[in-house]
């Protein structure tokens, strides 16, 4: 895409904000990385939809919300990103089935849970321990405390890259522990959800989830820039006490560190790369496979030129 169809861009109507070269460290919880081509921050789905139709069929496309499980290379990323959090922000109670709650793929999880409490729904409490939006706790299934994300979900709303909306149904995808894939082709984004959570008590989901932040505040390293549990947990394992046993708490390349307080955690400490992070997650991988022999799976995800 060249300035030419940039300015076509600009000219298109379109509501919301275009720019060039934006810096990913602004827009992920690990605070570093390389710039976008091209970001654009839509003013509502509805604009969001007219954008999608302008981009060339070829052009890279990715879609970040808090970006609380990614990892930026250095190097940048080709193409356009779509930052959802600004704009997909839609909370609303199901207008023809109470016990669904529509919300946005831009709209932060915890926000779902204390919505859900607020309206006297329970089951939504876990979602107040997923620090990402919406979008991405669909994208990867994310969970925590026993749950996870597709467990609660009825239904999902697409934005194709043809730019059509189409819902789909839990049986359209995949889905298991930290993973979900598509049954159908072509590429599809995620631009809604339908929770189903039963009616109950809104003071005990509250108090849950006020227990489940505390937890949080106490087990993980929340005064650093981090990115969540780096690898998914092994089956009738936990990745921490793996890492841990293999005595990598504390261990650094760069400025990033294997946290002392959460094994699965790696902490950025001092303003770390794109490429420190990467290397101490492949270190880490490498010494619990040659100690263990358990091959670690990476729940975070990589994207981008290195540099």
């Amino acid at each position: 895409m060249n300035m030419a169809d940039i300015d076509q861009i600009r000219n298109f109507g379109l509501g919301g904000d275009f720019r060039l070269r934006e810096p990913m460290r602004s827009h992920t919880s690990w605070r570093t990385g390389g710039m976008a081509e091209r970001g654009y921050f839509a003013k509502d789905l509805a604009d969001l939809v007219r954008f999608i139709r302008t981009i060339p069929r070829d052009e890279p496309v990715n879609f970040v919300g808090l970006g609380s499980n990614l990892l930026v290379r250095d190097g940048g990323l080709r193409g356009t990103v779509v930052f959802t959090h600004w704009a997909l922000r839609e909370l609303v109670t199901d207008e023809e089935d109470s016990q669904l709650i529509r919300a946005q793929a831009g709209v932060a999880s915890p926000k779902v849970a204390r919505f859900a409490a607020t309206h006297n729904r329970e089951g939504a409490e876990f979602l107040a321990g997923i620090p990402g939006t919406v979008g991405g706790a669909l994208a990867m299934n994310a969970g925590c405390y026993g749950s996870e994300t597709w467990e609660v979900i009825d239904k999902v709303m697409t934005l194709g890259r043809d730019g059509e909306l189409r819902i789909r149904a839990r049986d359209d995808f995949e889905i298991a522990y930290r993973r979900v894939l598509p049954r159908f082709s072509g590429e599809e984004w995620y631009v809604a959800a339908w929770f189903r959570f039963p009616t109950g008590d809104g003071q005990r989901s509250r108090a849950r989830i006020k227990e489940f932040l505390q937890r949080r505040i106490t087990t993980q390293p929340l005064e650093l820039p981090n990115a969540g549990s780096v690898f998914r947990n092994p089956p009738g394992d936990y990745a921490a006490r793996l890492i841990e046993s293999c005595g990598l708490k504390g261990h650094r390349i760069g400025g990033a560190e294997v946290s002392r307080k959460h094994a699965n955690f790696i902490v950025n400490v001092a303003q770390a790369s794109a490429a420190d992070i990467e290397a101490l997650i492949e270190c880490v991988k490498d010494r619990v496979r040659t100690r263990t022999g358990v091959d670690l799976e990476r729940e975070v995800r990589i994207i981008g030129e290195r540099a």
